[in-house]
């Protein structure tokens, strides 16, 4: 029995949206310039489509034992950004980075007010008053992103196949430099590469 036109476009619409959306997987591996893995490395995918794709999220930045609990985060472009204290003790902190300026005066527990992240860059973080405390906000324009842990190691997942300008970054590259670019395509098969960091893990 053969179905109504009707009802056949309506099963055939039916089944492509059920059918999962096209994505990749993309797998990075970074290293510093005498071949050692690169943790904290910072990896992110741009392209027109990734920047319409961008959705702000609610973050956090710890801190406790006298320290920032991560060393670099990472949040798309117009994310708020809480600052919570879980010590005993005031912190005091502050950002002088033009990507973004703000200062939260001595306080303990959490502000009442997030900060918020509006311009793409890296913003460094400090405490005025213990001055070892150091910490990045890596602000970006894209939803495909991710920091390598201790291998030196990050997957991204769920990349729409095509051509994207990849951009790495390190804490200990000079300060103030700009993330590293190359192009990078993405086929539906998703992607696999090594990325060597002008880095020594001397300096790490």
């Amino acid at each position: 029995m053969r179905l109504p036109a009707h009802r056949l476009v309506s099963s055939v619409l039916l089944a492509c949206a059920t059918l999962p959306a096209l994505a990749a997987v993309v797998e990075i591996r970074a290293t510093s310039n005498d071949g050692k893995p690169l943790p904290d490395t910072v990896v992110f995918l741009e392209s027109p489509a990734a920047r319409a794709a961008t959705k702000p999220l609610a973050a956090e930045v710890e801190q406790a034992e006298r320290r920032f609990t991560h060393r670099v985060t990472v949040v798309p472009v117009g994310s708020e950004v809480q600052f919570p204290n879980r010590d005993k003790v005031r912190h005091h902190v502050y950002s002088f980075s033009p990507t973004k300026t703000f200062e939260l005066k001595l306080y303990t527990g959490t502000p009442a007010n997030p900060v918020l992240f509006d311009k793409p860059g890296i913003a460094v973080l400090g405490c005025n008053i213990h001055d070892t405390m150091v910490a990045w906000v890596v602000v970006v324009e894209t939803p495909y992103y991710g920091v390598a842990g201790a291998p030196g190691s990050v997957k991204l997942d769920n990349v729409p196949p095509g051509t994207y300008k990849l951009r790495s970054w390190h804490p200990a590259m000079p300060p103030g430099a700009p993330a590293l670019e190359q192009v990078l395509v993405v086929p539906a098969s998703g992607a696999s590469l090594g990325l060597q960091l002008p880095v020594a893990a001397a300096a790490l």
